[in-house]
């Protein structure tokens, strides 16, 4: 005779959740009268044989609808409010096999994309190195620039990392590699043409600037793209990408060039290993 049960906030701070029943009509008087005759006695709730809640009857409730309180959390509320509904149905409910379900292939998919990022960035260093010698290792500054400001976007946003964050900060570091190897790829065409090492910088900074924000600004409307028409993953990685984009373009531009104007201004070297 239970039409509905439902979880509710309420209570003296109306911060406090509770169940509320409603009965048909007939469900209604049979309540009307029970409450009635039991005043201040328990209205046990049994479902399968196993007493879930003994709520005290305060006062004769009438109209079909009652409310049960008892300084439940949310969770107790909804449990209660379900095995309510359960014993409503015209067949029985019997609990079989009660099954946990722990978050450890999560975190063990996370470790593994956590060390799958940490490889690709080690031989993203590694690579630099080798291929653009002392500038690589400017690259390299410009890198773990990047990911202590992403990481402390993250701590500043209390952001939790999932798969798709790292997805995304391991997409960053490929970006940010990119936007050095477009500056440094300058560089070495204006060394060719014999300028000096303060000039070829300048002008391959100058030069490369145009591609990279080009290349960041379509990056920053695929994510927003992805952002509003995305559901929970795929936002994540929207967010952690922009975010680090963002970001990439101060350190892998105005970063870089900071560290090559102070080797520059206190070294003053008359050839670049690059």
């Amino acid at each position: 005779m239970m039409t509905d049960a439902r979880v509710r906030i309420g209570g003296e701070f109306r911060t406090e959740p509770y169940v509320a029943l409603e009965f048909n009509s007939e469900g209604g008087r049979i309540f009307d009268r029970v409450t009635g005759e039991n005043v201040n006695k328990r209205l046990a709730i049994i479902l399968d044989d196993t007493v879930y809640s003994a709520p005290v009857v305060r006062e004769r409730i009438s109209g079909g609808r009652a409310s049960i309180t008892g300084g439940f959390s949310m969770d107790e509320a909804k449990d209660l409010a379900i095995v309510l509904r359960a014993g409503a149905l015209p067949a029985p409910v019997t609990v079989i096999q009660n099954i946990t379900i722990g978050p450890t292939l999560g975190e063990d998919s996370i470790r593994s994309g956590i060390q799958a990022t940490a490889l690709a960035g080690i031989l993203v260093i590694i690579f630099m190195v080798f291929y653009y010698r002392s500038c690589g290792i400017v690259a390299d500054i410009a890198l773990f620039l990047n990911l202590i400001y992403l990481l402390g976007a993250f701590s500043a946003l209390k952001a939790t990392m999932t798969l798709p964050g790292i997805a995304g900060i391991a997409l960053t570091m490929g970006m940010g590699v990119d936007s050095n190897v477009l500056i440094f790829e300058r560089i070495r065409e204006e060394l060719r043409l014999g300028k000096t090492v303060r000039a070829a910088v300048d002008a391959g900074f100058e030069k490369a600037w145009v591609a990279i924000f080009d290349s960041h600004i379509t990056t920053l409307i695929t994510t927003s793209i992805l952002f509003i028409f995305g559901t929970g993953p795929i936002k994540g990685f929207a967010v952690t990408l922009s975010i680090g984009v963002i970001i990439n373009l101060f350190t892998a531009v105005f970063g870089s060039k900071a560290i090559f104007d102070w080797i520059i201004k206190r070294y003053k070297p008359r050839t670049l290993s690059i």
